[in-house]
């Protein structure tokens, strides 16, 4: 596992030294800190996409997500997959068709070499599948050459084009179905989500941990380090021994450290409770029961030709000597378990990894299939680490993490990625996923760093679902640049009553804390600045909440994707001529998918001073960088 020392999951973007063993460190830190790229408001969870309609297994509808708009109003139904146009699917072509474009960009130097040399892109929203795109290549290159820094490239009739069904080495994606198998026998009441590890592995007290519990395994909350070289031992007893031996670097609970190392726990905990091997239990409760024929451990030999080369495995920058790796899995220590492994060592295609997506966004039910109950599904995707801000996780799974789920990311979005390129977002909010299975430590891993196709790609499908205007045919939006200040600015007024206000409503996602959405206000008079105006937001439903007090004058984060009513209270500029303005201010990284502002109203008293409705007075507001839009 040398070069994976962040950890399997895209935690390590170069090698490093065959000897380095990694202390471990947050995802998000490593994993969106080099990016090829130019307050979060909390609500009630929004129910998963599906859950809404319990009962009995078996259910087969049709699609529901056309017409959803902002996501608001999830389908109560549970579809199954099946091809479709974006407008069937309730979404917007051109950013799909962007989606792709940005996608092919990162096929060439990125800046200086591909950031892969092909992948298989899949979009949809509820039942429908409207993109399945593969680019570049599978297999391109025969070797890597250290000394040029270049990849020895396959003769043009022995390069293998990227297909629908190639099938990928998903590295720490794998975690996700170690995940769900705990969840299974958690329902069964064989596992305890609150119980000691040791209480079913007593050796693994060994080295101080006899208080870490399964669910700090799967939180990654359990102190152990990002990784150790078990492939340096020969045999199982042997790397057996260093687990038992190995001591964590925190105290169980303490600290957030993303580590192979719970997995590989979990994994020997449910085969000792099972009696059955890891790769037996992905058959028997997951793939087989969903139809997912095409994942599995171990592929054959017969699926050799649609299978995706991953790296000219050698040293220093592998911790072992295979050559060019192609239908063997990838990471060191699973491969020396005889590629079965909880953290690693699953091979699927991007089809089937929509069948496992719309399974979760169902509820835990694929047509008449159920692999998890519905409040199994909602643990996954609940957030079990409040007390590490920024490393947001539910049961195996990644909830929140802009760095690669881009405008995707909400409080309740889940996935997670591969170090080998792959990923997997799930958005329940607009019953979304996303899937970007690429082959990119093919030749060599160093080639790659951060996450920017994954976030290219999942802005642009956050951007393909439409945001209906609250009123009439189009709303003011920012965009969603990055680096960037957007300003919507009303005309010169002059309230004159004992209580003028601005009304209007507003709909905003954006980056917490980082990306803002500012009121602000500017005095005519010569030399004052802009300064904010206190403002307060109203949710939106039959019984509407308390207002809530923005006493700075911004909000940030999500707000549920849903339209919010606003008032501020401008008495504080009375008798004075004033302009009102939004401004929307991103920075370098990542963004949401932007704000909304429409029905834009400045009373006093019983007279309108401006209302965005009445032709005139819209054509009196000043847009830089918002643009009236229909979505």
């Amino acid at each position: 596992m040398t070069g994976y020392a962040a950890g399997n999951g895209d935690t390590a973007a170069g090698a490093a030294g065959a000897g380095a063993t990694g202390s471990g460190i947050g995802r998000r830190r490593l994993g969106g800190g080099i990016l090829a790229l130019g307050g979060a408001l909390a609500l009630a969870p929004i129910p998963l996409a599906g859950a809404a309609e319990r009962g009995a297994p078996g259910t087969v509808a049709a699609d529901t997500g056309a017409g959803m708009g902002s996501g608001a109003h999830p389908p109560t139904r549970r579809p199954t997959l099946r091809r479709g146009s974006a407008a069937r699917a309730g979404l917007l072509q051109g950013p799909l068709d962007q989606l792709v474009r940005e996608a092919e960009g990162y096929l060439t130097g990125s800046p200086k070499h591909p950031w892969y040399a092909g992948a298989v892109l899949l979009a949809g929203r509820g039942g429908t599948v409207a993109l399945h795109r593969p680019i570049g290549h599978a297999v391109r290159y025969a070797a890597y050459d250290e000394t040029t820094d270049t990849g020895v490239e396959l003769p043009a009739e022995r390069q293998i084009p990227m297909a629908e069904d190639t099938v990928f080495d998903l590295a720490s994606v794998s975690k996700l179905f170690t995940s769900i198998l705990a969840v299974r026998q958690i329902e069964r009441g064989a596992l305890e989500l609150e119980a000691a590890v040791a209480a079913y592995l007593p050796d693994f007290a060994g080295g101080g941990k006899q208080d870490i519990t399964v669910r700090q395994l799967l939180t990654h909350t359990s102190g152990f380090r990002s990784w150790i070289p078990l492939y340096r031992e020969p045999t199982r007893e042997g790397k057996l021994r260093m687990l038992w031996s190995e001591v964590p670097v925190s105290a169980p609970g303490s600290a957030y450290l993303y580590s192979d190392l719970n997995l590989i726990s979990l994994q020997l905990i449910l085969e000792e409770i099972t009696g059955h091997p890891l790769d037996v239990l992905l058959h028997d409760e997951i793939t087989a029961p969903l139809g997912m024929h095409r994942t599995r451990y171990n592929p054959p030999a017969s699926w050799q030709p649609k299978i995706a080369a991953t790296e000219d495995a050698r040293l220093p920058w592998s911790g072992l000597e295979r050559g060019m790796v192609r239908g063997e899995v990838h990471d060191e220590n699973a491969y020396s378990l005889g590629g079965v492994a909880g953290h690693a060592g699953v091979f699927s295609c991007a089809w089937d990894l929509a069948v496992l997506a719309r399974t979760l966004l169902n509820g835990g039910v694929y047509g008449r299939a159920r692999i998890l109950t519905e409040d199994s599904v909602d643990l996954l995707f609940t957030d079990f680490n409040t007390a590490f801000p920024g490393d947001e996780h539910g049961l195996g799974f990644e909830l929140n993490q802009h760095w690669y789920m881009g405008a995707m990311a909400t409080p309740r979005s889940a996935g997670h990625t591969g170090f080998t390129g792959t990923s997997l977002v799930l958005d329940p909010s607009t019953d979304t996923f996303l899937i970007v299975l690429g082959n990119s430590v093919h030749p060599v891993r160093s080639w790659r760093s951060g996450s920017a196709p994954r976030v290219a790609t999942a802005n642009q499908l956050a951007r393909a679902v439409p945001v209906r205007p609250e009123r009439g045919r189009t709303a003011w939006f920012s965009g969603m640049a990055s680096a960037s200040t957007a300003t919507l600015t009303l005309p010169v007024l002059r309230p004159a009553s004992g209580r003028p206000r601005l009304e209007c409503t507003l709909w905003w996602d954006t980056e917490p804390g980082s990306d803002r959405l500012v009121l602000e206000v500017l005095e005519a008079s010569a030399g004052q600045e802009w300064q904010p105006v206190p403002f307060t937001t109203v949710g939106p439903g039959h019984h509407r909440p308390d207002p809530r007090p923005h006493p700075e004058g911004w909000v940030s984060g999500w707000s549920g994707r849903v339209w919010h009513g606003l008032e501020a209270d401008l008495s504080a500029w009375r008798g004075r001529s004033v302009r009102l303005r939004w401004r929307y201010t991103t920075d370098q990284l990542y963004v949401g998918r932007g704000a909304y502002v429409d029905s834009l109203r400045v009373r006093d008293g019983g007279v309108t001073l401006f209302d965005s409705g009445r032709p005139r007075d819209a054509g009196r507001i000043g847009a830089a960088g918002w643009v009236l839009s229909a979505d």
